[in-house]
């Protein structure tokens, strides 16, 4: 096995933080992993290094996951079975599943990162979550090296939440996620605003999968900035779940706040629309600040330290308490 030493993590984080990793080695395969495991245990894993803002160099043994592969387990009239490694780009995935007519994570087009990562967060968008189409996630015990499978149900989903963030955090690594997918018969979730609005643009009437794929990708590019062209991480925050009674307060004065109705007691406020309200969006400090077309994303210009982005957020969160009464929970990795 290859460690490296002294190198900058800069190219494996999509907010482009330079950093090092003091030792660093890339594997693909699980074997490869286990071998591992047995000589390092202390370890510091990165992946698609999606959902997570570094903020000083990296001492630990830096893991890259970087297994490759997709399998067809089994399939029917009606549902296809698929392993994914988890070192799969997460979009290119989605891609693949569109061309094949396998239906179930359209709605997830264009998020950043790899498979692997996908149910740590339980990611989503447009209405879908990722936990409605995973079956199972299998993984690496670190202690042991001995392979573990999770049912979905084990996983205790939430949301942006699941098992991996809480109890089991730093015990496992992800090696492969298993995906049950339609093959026909597909439950198209487009009544989502944004979506139904580029649908109609389009005079879309009967969508397929492709034709919701392409409006989530064309909505996202037109206010999420490329990660390849703007350090970003996606989503910042996470959209606060607030009482009923609380957001009636808030309607009083901000007749035009948006919500979502969770339950006949909770609310769901849009993150985004808080910091917009609070003076946020489109301010640069620098190399840093909030994009302009999206107040729940950070961004770094070129040359910004993960601390004077993880210093925003806090700015951010301080003010949004204050004027609203609402505390805001972030939603990155902060590596502190």
């Amino acid at each position: 096995m290859n460690i490296l030493k002294n190198i900058s993590l800069k190219n494996y984080n999509t907010f482009g933080i330079s950093v090092n990793a003091k030792r660093f080695i890339s594997v693909d395969s699980v074997y490869q992993l286990q071998q591992l495991l047995k000589v390092e245990k202390d370890l510091f894993l990165i992946s698609g290094g999606s959902n997570m803002l570094l903020t000083k160099d990296i001492e630990k043994l830096v893991v890259h996951i970087d297994i490759k592969g997709i399998s067809i387990d089994n399939e029917d009239d009606n549902a296809a079975y698929i392993t994914v490694n988890a070192g799969e780009n997460w979009h290119d995935f989605v891609l693949w599943c569109v061309s094949e007519n396998y239906g179930g994570i359209e709605n997830l087009s264009l998020i950043p990162g790899n498979v692997g990562t996908c149910p740590i967060q339980n990611i989503g968008a447009y209405g879908v979550e990722v936990k409605d189409t995973i079956t199972k996630v299998e993984a690496l015990e670190i202690e042991t090296g001995k392979l573990v499978q999770f049912s979905n149900e084990v996983c205790n989903f939430g949301y942006r939440n699941s098992i991996f963030k809480n109890e089991e955090k730093g015990k496992y690594i992800i090696t492969s996620v298993s995906f049950k997918l339609t093959k026909n018969n597909h439950n198209l979730n487009s009544s989502y605003g944004a979506i139904e609005t580029e649908l109609i643009s389009k005079n879309i009437k009967k969508p397929t999968l492709k034709d919701i794929s392409d409006a989530v990708i064309a909505i996202r590019k037109s206010k999420l900035p490329d990660p390849k062209e703007i350090g970003n991480s996606g989503s910042f925050f996470k959209n606060p779940v607030i009482a009923t009674s609380q957001f009636l307060e808030l309607q009083k004065e901000y007749t035009n706040i948006p919500s979502y109705k969770i339950s006949d007691t909770e609310v769901k406020v849009p993150a985004g629309w808080l910091i917009e309200q609070a003076g946020f969006k489109g301010k640069r400090f620098g190399n840093y600040g909030v994009h302009e077309k999206q107040a729940l994303v950070l961004v770094n210009y070129g040359n910004a330290t993960g601390n004077e982005i993880y210093q925003l957020a806090e700015k951010i969160k301080e003010t949004i308490f204050k004027k609203f009464g609402i505390p805001l929970e972030i939603e990155v990795n902060i590596i502190a």
